[in-house]
């Protein structure tokens, strides 16, 4: 039997890797888990927020019956660092790259890598565009047994793709070739998804399944786009369709999309449905019960391709969206279930961040992380929040930076360094170095109407060394 290459080279490095220690036995406590990450998602972009004209009922079902966090956090304000961030655990103080061309490098030992440890079968389907390379940070090569999806940042941008990824070899997707639009890419990831599931297996399994949606391009299956007609005001996003940019991203979008704000809705609720669909399946086979459900967005709404996030109030009650270190480029909803251990359903206010995950991740696979070689991670687990009894956290740092472009030089691009910090009530932000850092009650003031620097002179001693 012939072996593909890639896939050769994966296995030895899995093994090696594996046997630097001994895997715990599986045991039935160890749940699956399954991690859901939209693409540009606005905190208020899904129902259970109670304040968007949205359809989400199957998210909102899960909300219902699991922890709705209040103040959850992305990793950064754009996709790369952000992605990098989760995988790794680490926030912003300690990533090589806070800039959109952020990618895992080859020592990175990632959440998958983690659950390698506990023998859960893995695998990854949809966005991954944090790799540069097969055969060193493909998924593969990052602790995943399988994936399915979309490799580079721009393949993401197209919702009816007609090239995709299969364990590192490309796959020609026929219903979509000529610019025809028969497979909606997100349909696609949550098939892979559910076939996966559906398997035989002994071991718990780890789906990360990363959406490429709402992201621009604006598009999804007409059932969807109907089911918001006459329910926005629209302007119509003309891209490239008239010769003349209709703004800076019609490059990247070039095609016409009559409906923007219904069409951006539908992505919505299109994922929606794609999330029940992934729930009907676990308790179709009896594992919705010890299965950690974590739904949540890799960063705030974006503007791009016809989107009207200020219109859609995609942020509200924050201020800012994507690129921003505002709340609303940061602020993510989020979800999760484990009707095992969460039987009562709750609203969770504690602030968390990506970079948690990790850690979480670890203490619910019963792997200890002094265990593991070569895991550099800053973040906390919340374990002890995923319960009917949680422990309180104790008020701790968040860090964020973002290396903005801020212009495109013959010697090159030049970026601003954006940072923004929080500790309990209180949130820091400076853009540019030589600005002054303002100070935010994030409490009070969701907004950030309100600069407090002067009056707050403690508060700011403990925050600005960060900013130097």
């Amino acid at each position: 039997m012939k072996t593909n290459k890639k896939k050769l080279v994966n296995i030895i490095r899995t093994a090696l890797l594996g046997a630097v220690i001994s895997a715990p036995v599986y045991s039935a406590e160890e749940p699956n888990i399954i991690f859901i990450l939209t693409d540009d998602l606005g905190f208020n972009q899904i129902g259970a927020y109670g304040d968007t004209k949205i359809k989400t009922p199957n998210l909102d079902k899960l909300a219902d019956n699991g922890l709705l966090f209040t103040h959850a956090y992305a990793g950064n304000t754009v996709s790369s660092p952000s992605r990098v961030s989760l995988f790794t655990g680490r926030d912003s103080r300690i990533m090589k790259d806070n800039t959109n061309q952020a990618r895992l490098d080859d020592g990175d030992v990632t959440l998958a890598h983690i659950l390698k440890h506990a023998s859960y079968e893995t695998a990854m389907f949809g966005k991954y565009s944090i790799g540069y390379s097969y055969g060193i940070t493909d998924p593969l090569s990052m602790g995943f047994d399988t994936w399915y999806g979309m490799n580079s940042i721009l393949e993401g941008h197209r919702q009816y793709p007609q090239m995709l990824w299969r364990d590192g070899e490309k796959i020609i997707i026929k219903e979509n070739e000529g610019n025809k639009k028969g497979a909606y890419a997100q349909e696609l990831f949550t098939n892979e998804a559910i076939k996966f599931i559906n398997k035989d297996r002994s071991n718990p399994f780890f789906v990360m399944l990363n959406y490429s949606s709402p992201h621009a391009e604006l598009a999804a299956p007409e059932r969807f786009v109907k089911m918001y007609d006459g329910v926005f005001d629209e302007e119509p996003y003309t891209g490239m369709s008239t010769g003349t940019p209709s703004d800076k991203y019609a490059s990247y979008y070039p095609e016409p999309v009559e409906k923007p704000n219904a069409t951006l809705a539908g992505m919505v609720t299109a994922l929606d449905e794609y999330v029940g669909q992934v729930v009907q399946t676990l308790e179709d086979n009896d594992m919705v019960d010890n299965t950690v459900i974590i739904f949540t967005s890799d960063n705030g709404p974006h503007q791009e391709g016809g989107a009207d996030p200020e219109y859609m109030r995609a942020a509200f009650p924050y201020k800012g969206f994507k690129r921003d270190l505002y709340d609303g480029g940061i602020h993510v909803p989020m979800v999760i279930s484990w009707p095992d251990k969460i039987r009562k359903s709750r609203v969770e206010d504690t602030p968390i961040i990506f970079a948690d995950f990790l850690p979480t991740f670890a203490d619910l696979s019963g792997v200890s992380l002094n265990t593991v070689p070569r895991v550099r991670t800053n973040g906390v687990s919340i374990i002890n929040l995923l319960t009917d009894e949680p422990q309180i956290m104790d008020d701790r740092l968040l860090y964020w930076e973002y290396g903005a472009k801020a212009k495109v030089t013959s010697d090159g691009v030049i970026r601003q360094a954006r940072q923004a910090a929080r500790k309990g009530e209180w949130k820091a932000v400076r853009y540019a170095s030589e600005n002054n850092i303002e100070l935010y009650n994030i409490i009070s003031d969701p907004g950030e109407t309100t600069d407090v620097s002067l009056e707050n002179s403690d508060v700011m001693n403990e925050l600005s060394p960060l900013f130097k």
